[in-house]
């Protein structure tokens, strides 16, 4: 009897074409400055198997950070002088953040760009953790680590559109919070990509 692989539907979602994000999506009014530069940025958006289920291993943000406080979000950051490429920068970040060292995460692709209103050209690194590992937030940057079942994000009607005030703006994003994670912004565009991917 074939043993079910949890992640042939990610791999199978990483084949399949899609397009470019940004957090202007649901802002087509939105006048973005002409020869803005954009800062390239890797996050990874580790898969861990918990019972035979996917869990998206995510964390919440210190409050004290300049640029998205408390927000839920996944480990990365931009692409550092010493890395290869943006999914060199995810793996350092989650190491750093979140204790995950590269060597236990088996990188399965990447999904399309995602811009956001901090100018970052973010590219998700979907990775599979191998073995559970100790998971230790950096106190400076991560104020929890947390996981949630993928199946929670892998149904689009999951998400909704709400909107809030942002520089004198009316701005819409989308949401998919889960207990008392609120989980909207990039984070949630990122999944619900995923989301659309997997659901093929």
């Amino acid at each position: 009897m074939e043993k079910h692989d949890p992640f042939g539907t990610i791999r199978a979602a990483l084949g399949r074409q899609g397009r470019p994000s940004s957090d202007f999506d649901l802002n087509p009014d939105t006048v973005l400055p002409e020869g803005r530069q954009l800062r390239p940025a890797g996050v990874l958006v580790p898969l861990a198997e918990e019972r035979g289920d996917l869990h998206v291993i995510l964390t919440k943000r210190s409050s004290a950070l300049k640029h998205h406080p408390g927000q839920i979000a996944f480990p990365g950051g931009k692409v550092e002088p010493g890395d290869a490429d943006e999914a060199a920068a995810a793996l350092r970040e989650a190491q750093e953040e979140i204790g995950l060292h590269p060597s236990n995460v088996e990188v399965f692709g990447t999904l399309p760009t995602h811009e956001t209103v901090t100018s970052f050209m973010v590219t998700p690194v979907i990775g599979r953790v191998i073995e559970p590992f100790d998971a230790r937030p950096q106190p400076e940057e991560v104020e929890e680590i947390f996981s949630v079942p993928l199946s929670h994000f892998a149904n689009v009607d999951r998400f909704s559109v709400q909107s809030r005030r942002w520089l004198g703006q009316r701005r819409y994003y989308y949401t998919a919070p889960f207990g008392p994670y609120y989980v909207w912004g990039a984070t949630a565009r990122i999944l619900r990509g995923l989301a659309e991917r997997m659901a093929g």
